[in-house]
């Protein structure tokens, strides 16, 4: 079949350059995670240690009337690590005062040891400690009396005991643990004011390689960014000339769903498992929007122009975006499986067209994507669903709220199902919907500085369009 003079070739779109800023906006994130990261350790190493060079805690009160107060057990097993350095983990500090002018012990033993020294003993095992404020959730087991102090004992891996106050440190080590704090005679009602300190050596070193990593990534994502961006735009300038089609619809948005004839009855039970792939990629694809929507903003502030390589590949994702939404779960108007593209595909039911701006309003882009747009952003919520917050006893939750869209979706798929048919009245208000939605998409995403109308445009196809031809009636 030959082409026809008014007939464009089909656009290619450059995959190489679409990677790459996928791939930036992807690594940017982790950049960013990194640097952070990196700057906490840095800056807590700096400034957050004593003297010695201990991270330590508040002092904290510890009181029972048993004989001994007793940690959750402390498991760690580092030796796999030994070759690394990470067996060398740090160094606890514990530092008790005694709050009833007793002699006040504290030790780190195996746990099967101290369980075995204090079976029958009387104590105050901690099940639970919350830090906002603090308080101390225990444990009792035992009613006895331990048969002899804990210093007499030879199992402790190290302890400290005597008057006033005692430091106890110990180097971490592999081993199942217990931390027991008791009086030095082993006499009943244990009060101690506490405080816990860890110094390590690789917090400092950790700290610089995160930084020099997060600097390395960010390098390469900003100029995966670039060199991504920059491709987009060279292809859309050699492009630019070379279309003849003319954007035609009732405004710069033009979004079109023609209902398939003859749908399976079951299909749409199972399209939420079989567009997966697509919502994975689109999850991707999202966040690369976000990410050149941003750097559109800045582009638009400068120099009233919204780069065409961008805008090229956020009318993609949107294209795409409402392919999968007409297959599935927002229309299930369509048995056709979209295709993974970013291109526009003129055969495929569902279509969307945004046409390109020559310029755009430097100062309205500072408003028109949250104020302007706040009205149509409720009507949207009412439209695709939101969340409502709610009281659950003593503490907030969001719930979720299912739009309007869903519900009609949902009648005309049980019809379907039941009839054989897909409610071809219901099918067009749900396409009118849908267009609404994607009007305001288009100009929150600063696409367009036409504001969209409150109007709803029911039907497959734009107000004005002729459905086979897909012009405006003479």
């Amino acid at each position: 079949m030959s082409m026809t003079a008014n007939q464009p070739p089909p656009r290619r779109l450059p995959v190489g350059r679409i990677v790459l800023v996928v791939l930036g906006c992807v690594f940017v994130p982790l950049a960013l995670a990194l640097l952070g990261g990196g700057a906490a350790l840095t800056w807590a190493h700096q400034t957050q240690r004593d003297a010695s060079g201990y991270f330590t805690s508040p002092s904290e009160r510890l009181e029972t009337l048993d004989y001994a107060i007793v940690s959750e057990r402390v498991d760690l097993d580092l030796d796999s690590g030994d070759h690394l350095g990470v067996g060398q983990l740090g160094t606890v500090r514990l530092r008790l005062d005694s709050t009833n002018e007793r002699r006040v012990f504290v030790g780190i033993g195996p746990r099967s040891a101290v369980e075995k020294y204090l079976r029958g003993v009387a104590r105050a095992e901690i099940a639970d400690v919350s830090t906002e404020p603090f308080s101390v959730e225990y444990r009792h087991l035992g009613d006895g009396a331990p048969s002899r102090p804990p210093g007499e004992e030879t199992f402790w891996r190290a302890y400290a005991e005597g008057p006033g106050a005692q430091t106890l440190t110990w180097p971490v080590e592999s081993g199942d643990w217990v931390v027991v704090v008791m009086n030095q005679d082993a006499s009943a009602g244990v009060g101690v004011d506490a405080t816990v300190g860890f110094k390590a050596n690789w917090i400092r070193p950790l700290g610089i390689g995160l930084l020099v990593a997060g600097g390395l990534v960010l390098v390469g994502a900003v100029t995966a960014l670039v060199f991504g961006i920059v491709g987009l735009g060279r292809h859309a300038a050699t492009e630019e000339t070379a279309e003849s089609h003319v954007h035609t619809g009732s405004g710069p948005v033009r979004l079109t769903g023609r209902l398939d004839p003859e749908l399976s009855r079951w299909l749409w039970l199972v399209k939420w498992l079989l567009v997966i792939p697509h919502l994975v990629v689109l999850a991707v694809l999202w966040l690369a929007f976000a990410v050149l929507t941003v750097v559109a903003f800045f582009a638009i502030l400068l120099t009233g122009r919204y780069p065409r390589g961008i805008f090229d590949f956020n009318a993609g994702v949107l294209r795409w975006s409402w392919r999968v939404s007409y297959y599935a779960f927002g229309v299930a108007g369509s048995d056709r499986y979209p295709p993974f593209s970013l291109g526009e595909h003129p055969d495929y039911p569902a279509r969307l067209d945004i046409a390109p701006p020559d310029e755009l309003s430097r100062g309205l882009v500072l408003v028109k994507w949250w104020l302007l747009s706040i009205p149509h952003y409720v009507i949207v919520g009412l439209l695709v669903g939101t969340t409502a917050s709610g009281r659950s006893g003593d503490r907030w939750v969001d719930v979720p709220v299912t739009g309007l869209i869903s519900w009609l979706v949902l009648v005309a798929v049980v019809t379907l199902l039941f009839t054989g048919r897909y409610p071809s009245g219901i099918h067009g208000l749900v396409v009118g919907l849908h267009r609404w939605v994607f009007r305001v998409v288009a100009y929150a995403a600063l696409m367009t500085d036409e504001y969209p109308p409150f109007r709803l445009d029911q039907g497959d196809e734009e107000p004005g369009v002729d459905a086979e031809s897909g012009a405006r009636p003479s």
